[in-house]
């Protein structure tokens, strides 16, 4: 069986997902591994045999579709997190591995360890291949010939030891102290609804206006004056029937319809009258509403108030579903494909407001290869491309902050010309799941057996004891500093920790943790820095310790 794995890298890599996925959904304590325990299998059927391991483009596709989709989908927040407190969050980042570094320096010399095999701890209990690939890299240039071969093994032994504690280790960290703060994820997704689509359900109230204040500005006025969360839907003024447009006055003794919360629906039927039973969502004799799918690419990326639906159409969009969560529209909101939009517009004007949104489940099947192929090529482009640092030292993104760089930016431009650069929703799911059981899959398979193998040798237990009190210091740090001291959300703090620790299989435990898209504002927030940090630390630590 072993030999016919070996022979089949295809068949092992669906035998690692086929095991390791159903084993990741069974709940322990009322917590699960998730898609992470495929990393975990990995490891296990690794170990069996030195040859047992997936070629490394499985690894490397995988990775790069992962971080790809997650910077399309997590653009927009990214850089919206640097208006609120994002340069606070990559401060944190980089202390935290500053301080990661200098307990390596520690260890080293209470051990007596080898600066290779230090530096490649470093790499491994922090989980950076791109560290890793720095420091060989930078062996490459400096090690004396005749030693170069034993060095340059010597960071990947280092590595391969601490790698599977820096992701267990995580893990374990956010387990206990979730459990610990007793967190309420669902509070938090509804206290943040703004972030990453989040939100609490939203109602629809039917109020009849008898506050004379009310009638002195438009419905637009109103709503920016009170800093109402809302969306105004219909009006019924005696027996007429009408959508109530941002530039309308509302009327004493009018009835008009509000979509949005619970709590803001109140605030608003205190000020504009009182709350009555008629259900005007109801009346389709005049207006009409529907779900429309939202799969014409030469809508998507543009602000809903480009579009002028009220001045072509005589329509407004009341609600966006994206994903499994429905939200409010606003002036500013960018249409995504994939996007399911309830319209409320006259009876005789929905054929054409229907093939203007496109409507259609085949557009929204089919992916702009032509979009997806470039902005990966351009990814990998910046990723290999040498940026000089100070002291004759380079620095490569490579195949992750490359890739995910661009992806941060084009997930946030939507579109460039005729080219829409974001991926319907649910293709973006489905490639990321893909590109993450890749990624575990052949990490794992690729570890599975050094690990056990250097872990044997000599001196391997220290390393593995001190390659883990660095991951849970860290983790620690991040997570206490974050959450106590600055008041950061756990549902984003766990995605910052996935994204200091630059680990995919952390950030899939906590989506699956959070059960909504928050962990991915953190993780898109603080990994470019990371990243960075990592590679210009992993190199510093090798020259001084040299």
């Amino acid at each position: 069986m072993i030999e016919l794995l070996i022979q089949n890298p295809l068949l092992l890599l669906f035998v690692v997902a086929a095991i390791g996925y159903p084993l990741g959904k069974i709940k322990i304590g009322g917590s699960s591994l998730g898609v992470a325990a495929v990393l975990f299998v990995g490891l296990a059927i690794g170990a069996l045999h030195p040859d047992l391991k997936l070629p490394e483009i499985i690894y490397s596709l995988g990775l790069v579709l992962f971080v790809y989709t997650i910077g399309l989908s997590s653009g927009p927040g990214f850089f919206a997190s640097f208006r609120r407190k994002g340069a606070r969050d990559n401060l944190l980042v980089v202390a935290v591995l500053v301080v990661s570094a200098i307990l390596v320096i520690i260890a080293k010399n209470l051990l007596a360890l080898k600066p290779t095999l230090a530096t490649g701890m470093f790499a491994g209990s922090l989980t950076n291949t791109p560290a890793l690939a720095s420091v060989l890299e930078y062996l490459k240039s400096n090690a004396p010939k005749a030693a170069l071969e034993q060095m340059l093994a010597e960071p990947v032994i280092g590595y391969s030891i601490t790698y599977p504690i820096g992701v267990i280790g995580m893990i374990l960290a956010v387990y206990f102290m979730q459990r610990f703060w007793k967190i309420d994820y669902k509070k938090e997704a509804q206290d943040l609804r703004g972030l990453a689509g989040t939100g609490k359900q939203l109602q629809n109230f039917t109020i009849l206006v008898t506050n004379p204040e009310a009638t002195r500005e438009t419905v637009y006025e109103l709503a920016q004056k009170h800093g109402w969360d809302i969306i105004f839907g219909r009006v019924k003024r005696r027996d007429s029937l009408e959508l109530a447009e941002a530039k309308n006055y509302l009327q004493i003794g009018d009835k008009v319809s509000v979509i949005g919360t619970k709590d803001d629906l109140d605030k608003i039927t205190a000020y504009l009258g009182e709350y009555v039973t008629e259900r005007l969502e109801l009346d389709r004799s005049q207006l009409d509403y529907r779900r429309i799918f939202v799969s014409n690419s030469k809508i998507a990326g543009h602000r809903l108030r480009d579009l002028n639906l009220p001045q072509q159409y005589g329509a407004i969009i009341t609600r966006i579903r994206r994903g499994d969560v429905e939200f409010l529209p606003h002036g500013d909101t960018m249409l995504e494909l994939g996007d399911r939009v309830r319209v409320v517009t006259h009876r005789d004007t929905m054929p054409a407001v229907t093939k203007f949104l496109g409507d259609s489940y085949r557009a929204l099947s089919e992916i702009d290869v032509l979009a997806f192929s470039l902005g990966l090529a351009l990814g990998l482009l910046l990723g290999v491309v040498p940026i000089p640092l100070p002291g004759g030292v380079t620095l490569k993104l490579g195949l992750a902050g490359g890739p995910l760089l661009v992806a941060l930016v084009l997930g946030t431009i939507e579109r460039t010309g005729q080219i829409v650069w974001s991926l319907p929703y649910s293709a973006n799911l489905t490639l990321r799941q893909i590109g993450l059981v890749m990624f575990l899959a052949g990490v794992g398979t690729r570890a599975g057996y050094p690990f056990v193998n250097t872990f044997t040798q000599g001196g391997g237990l220290y390393i593995f004891l001190a390659g883990t009190l660095i991951t849970l210091v860290a983790a620690m740090l991040t997570l206490w500093i974050g959450h106590k001291l600055f008041k950061i959300p756990m549902s984003i703090l766990i995605g910052m920790l996935a994204g200091l620790q630059t680990q995919p299989a952390l950030l899939g435990y906590a989506l699956e943790q959070t059960e909504n898209e928050l962990p991915n504002i953190g993780y898109a927030t603080v990994y470019p820095v990371a990243v960075i940090t990592k590679i210009l630390l992993a190199q510093l630590l090798l020259a001084l310790l040299l």
